[in-house]
This record gives C-alpha cells, structure tokens and sequence, in this order.
C-alpha cells in the first residue's frame, strides 16, 4: 500500500486553482482529448529553466527550489503508480487528486510539457473517459520519466556540482 502524495490534501477542488507564481501552459481552444492536442503538447521543452530560476530567486538562493526539485523526482514513481492505479480502477475522485498533484508540481518545476499532459489528462478523466484516459498513461509515463532525467542532468545535479565547487551564490 502506498500513501498519498504528501503535496496534497484530497480536496481537489482546493487543488484546480494553481499555487501563486505557477504558470501553467495555456490550453488549447480545441477539445483536449484531440490527438492534435497531445502532438501540440509533445512540442513542449521538458523544463522550462526559467521557472526554477524564479523560484531559487523567490526562495533567495536557500537552497529550497533544489531540493524540491530532488523530491518532485524522488517522488516521480510514486506519483505514476497512484495515478494509473487511479486511472486503472476508474475511480474518478482519486484520479482527480493524483493528476491535479502531478499538473501543479510538474509546472512548479519547470516541467511544463508533463504539466500539460497532465491538464489533458485531467479533462478525459473529467469527462469520464477512462478509456483515453488509460490509453494516455504510457505518454505521461515516457514523458514523466524524461521530464525527471532532464530535472536530475540539468538542474539538481547541476546545482548540486556547483554549490559544491563554490560556484553558485549562497
């Protein structure tokens, strides 16, 4: 048994709004569930290094945004299995949390394609097409999974190498 993702409440709907600085990706003006929508969202970069930029900045170089960033991927297994188990057994409420979670945490990072393909996600499972919604697991586990090694190569370890070398700012 696995417990819940310790960034969320299980209010969902408290969890919709974005948290204040998160920009996510705008949506499309067509239906999400469109193949043309997950083609416009794979055209997405991984990371956006911008984003965790500002958070270091917001975070005053503390030391924060980085280990965030470490648990947002320490956390990215965890995270896939409850929400395809989610997905999986159709339950609607579960689901909701699990891909909220992952659409607010990924644009928190920077990872704004599997922020996206979260909000796509999101809406099948609004709609209540599990179906799709299954079908669309395995992009958001290739992505997640690249999103992740993108994270560790160009910002955690990155990060990590110069802090330790005296590089970066305290």
């Amino acid at each position: 048994m696995h417990s819940p993702d310790p960034g969320t409440s299980g209010k969902s709907p408290a969890a919709d709004s974005p948290l204040p600085g998160v920009t996510l990706p705008a949506p499309p003006t067509s239906d999400p569930g469109k193949v043309h929508s997950l083609e416009a969202a794979g055209l997405l970069p991984l990371i956006d290094a911008a984003v965790l930029d500002e958070l270091e900045d917001e975070l005053a170089g503390s030391g924060l945004a980085r280990r965030f960033a470490r648990d947002y991927a320490a956390m990215w297994d965890v995270r896939l299995a409850r929400l395809g188990t989610a997905v999986d057994s159709e339950d609607e409420a579960s689901a909701l949390d699990a891909v909220i979670s992952l659409k607010i945490s990924s644009a928190m990072v920077g990872g704004i394609r599997l922020a996206r393909l979260a909000e796509l996600l999101e809406g099948l499972i609004r709609q209540g097409d599990f179906a799709r919604s299954q079908a669309m697991m395995a992009d958001i586990a290739q992505d997640g999974a690249l999103t992740v090694s993108e994270l560790q190569a160009t910002y955690i370890l990155e990060t990590a190498s110069g802090t330790a070398e005296g590089t970066c700012a305290p």
